[in-house]
C-alpha cells in the first residue's frame, strides 16, 4: 500500500481487533499490521499503540505539533502517515525510534521549516511528501541525511526562487526524475520551473554553508575575542606608560645639575 493510497481495511469481519484497529493472530496475539487512527480528533499520537505496528494512519486529526519523542518505540513501523493535521512544528527529536520508517507523508500541513535533525534517525526512509505546506526553502541537510530516498514530493509550496533556493536547485540537478517544481514568489517567476534555471541565474549569489554549531561556536568566540583584545590593548598601554617613564626617569638623572657655590655664583657640579 503506497503513502498516498486510500485507506484500507484494517482487520476482517469477526476478527477480534485492538482498540485503534489492530489485528490479532489465531494465538491472541497481534500481528504487525495496519492501525487506523485518523479521524479520531486526536491532538497528539497515542502512546498506547502496538509496538509492532507496521502502518500508522493519523491523517485527519488536530495534531499541530510533534514534541521530543512523540512516538512510542515502534522498531517494525514502515509507514506513518499524518495528512491534514495543520502540523507547524516538529522536533528535531520527534522521530526518534522510528529507524525502520520507510514512507512518510506530512503532506496539506503548515510546516514552514524543517531541520535536518529530524530526519536524522530515518535512515530507510525512501518516500517523503511535504507537498501542500508552506515550505519556501528547503535546508540542503534534509535531504543529505536521507540517503535511501527514492521519492521526494514537495509540491504546493510556497517556493521563493531567489538565492535561497539554491541548495535544493543543486539537489533537484541531481535527481530531476524524483520531483518537478515550480516557483511561486517573486511574481514575476510564478509557475516557472526551477529546473529551468542554469548556473547563471545563481552567479550572484553566495551559499553560505555554516551550521547552527558554527554560528553559536562564533558568537562564543567573539565575546571572549573582544574582552581578548581589550587586555591585550591595556597591557600594550600599560608597558608603553611604564617605558615612557623609565626615560624620562633615566633623561632625568643623566642631566648636569646646576648649583650655588660659597661665592654666590653658579657653579658647575
Amino acid at each position: 500500500m503506497g503513502i498516498l493510497g486510500p485507506y484500507t481495511p484494517l482487520y476482517l469481519a469477526g476478527e477480534a481487533a485492538h482498540p485503534w484497529g489492530m489485528p490479532r493472530g489465531e494465538d491472541g496475539g497481534q500481528e504487525m499490521g495496519p492501525v487506523d487512527c485518523s479521524k479520531h480528533a486526536l491532538h497528539e499520537v497515542p502512546q498506547n499503540l502496538p509496538t509492532n505496528t507496521s502502518t500508522l494512519w493519523l491523517g485527519y486529526n488536530f495534531i499541530t505539533v510533534l514534541g521530543p519523542r512523540s512516538f512510542p518505540s515502534l522498531p517494525g513501523l514502515l509507514l506513518l502517515s499524518l495528512p491534514h493535521n495543520h502540523l507547524g512544528l516538529i522536533h528535531s527529536q520527534a522521530l526518534v525510534g522510528l529507524g525502520a520508517l520507510q514512507e512518510l507523508d506530512l503532506s496539506h500541513n503548515h510546516l514552514t521549516v524543517l531541520s535536518p535533525e529530524t530526519f536524522l534517525p530515518l535512515t530507510s526512509l525512501a518516500t517523503l511528501n511535504l507537498g501542500s505546506n508552506r515550505l519556501g526553502e528547503l535546508e540542503p541537510g534534509v535531504l543529505h541525511v536521507l540517503p535511501q530516498l527514492q521519492a521526494l514530493h514537495l509540491q504546493d509550496n510556497p517556493w521563493v526562487c531567489s538565492c535561497g533556493i539554491l541548495p535544493l536547485w543543486r539537489w533537484l540537478s541531481h535527481n530531476r526524475e524524483k520531483v518537478s517544481l515550480l516557483c511561486r514568489l517573486p511574481e514575476q517567476l510564478n509557475k516557472y520551473p526551477i529546473m529551468a534555471f542554469g548556473n547563471e541565474s545563481f552567479r550572484q549569489c553566495q551559499e553560505t554553508s555554516l551550521s547552527a554549531q558554527h554560528y553559536i561556536i562564533f558568537l562564543i568566540i567573539g565575546p571572549f575575542s573582544f574582552m581578548a583584545s581589550i587586555f591585550f590593548c591595556t597591557f600594550m598601554g600599560s608597558i608603553i606608560v611604564v617605558y615612557h617613564n623609565l626615560r624620562r626617569e633615566s633623561h632625568f638623572w643623566r642631566r648636569p645639575h646646576i648649583g650655588k657655590g660659597h661665592s654666590g655664583r653658579a657653579t658647575r657640579l
